[in-house]
């Protein structure tokens, strides 16, 4: 007889629940990336190895927006842009490092699948075990599967229009807007959820692509770091004059 696979946990089952709608949302909106990259300027191959080797999406419309604004020329100023956008993914790896665990090979995997998504699903389980099926599931489920409609936009993009239409981006976002909605219980959580996407909304016009989630992030940190409405910090007696 052949071994029985060992049971998952009710809370690994509610990470790979997560991982599905994030990850089938998300990968969704690679077809959108697909298209416009082809519109931009880059051929199929070009696109698709993009997303092979990059895969941050962020990052990747940043490249292809300024690179559909100014051409060739603008290639230094896409790169920038892009890189800038992708450092976020350096703090997200310091956060996945325990949860990742050692050895090399497996850093260097989970290094590419480090993105947005992947670490929101690890960190709003609640058991390390639940944290590390969140992140590869949510990870590898978007990676084969933004590859995958990063390639059928390219091909099909001259057929699909104007692909913001379709409302691929509010899909992902909505997703993941449910995913964090929970954690936002607190007073302090919503002060800088609050704080930080405000910042990165008033600057987006005026900055390069990148900059204003870096500067939305020191607001997080500063405000996070300050802790002023965490009310379990107040003793009995101020939370009463309060």
């Amino acid at each position: 007889m052949m071994p029985r696979a060992p049971r998952r946990t009710p809370d690994e089952t509610a990470a790979i629940r997560a991982a599905l709608a994030v990850g089938v949302a998300t990968a969704a909106y690679g077809v959108s990336f697909g298209a416009l990259a082809t519109l931009s300027g880059l051929d199929i191959w070009q696109t698709c190895f993009l997303s092979l080797v990059m895969f941050t999406g962020g990052s990747q419309f940043a490249l292809i927006g300024v690179l559909a604004s100014g051409g060739l020329a603008a290639g230094p100023a896409a790169v920038t842009s892009a890189a800038l956008l992708g450092t976020r993914n350096v703090f997200y790896s310091i956060r996945m490092s325990p949860v990742i665990g050692p050895g090399f090979f497996k850093r260097a995997a989970a290094a590419q699948i480090t993105i947005d998504e992947s670490v929101a699903v690890s960190t709003a389980q609640r058991t390390p075990a639940a944290q590390r099926v969140g992140f590869w599931a949510t990870g590898i489920l978007i990676y084969l599967g933004w590859n995958l409609t990063t390639l059928v936009g390219a091909l099909i993009g001259d057929l699909l229009g104007d692909v913001s239409a379709y409302g691929l981006d509010a899909a992902a976002a909505a997703a993941f807007l449910g995913l964090l909605w929970p954690r936002l219980k607190e007073r302090q959580t919503q002060a800088v959820a609050v704080g930080a996407a405000f910042v990165a909304a008033i600057l987006t016009p005026f900055l390069t692509p990148g900059l204003p989630v870096l500067v939305a992030a020191v607001v997080a940190v500063v405000v996070g770091a300050f802790n002023l409405l965490d009310r379990s910090r107040r003793t009995p007696g101020q939370e009463g004059a309060s």
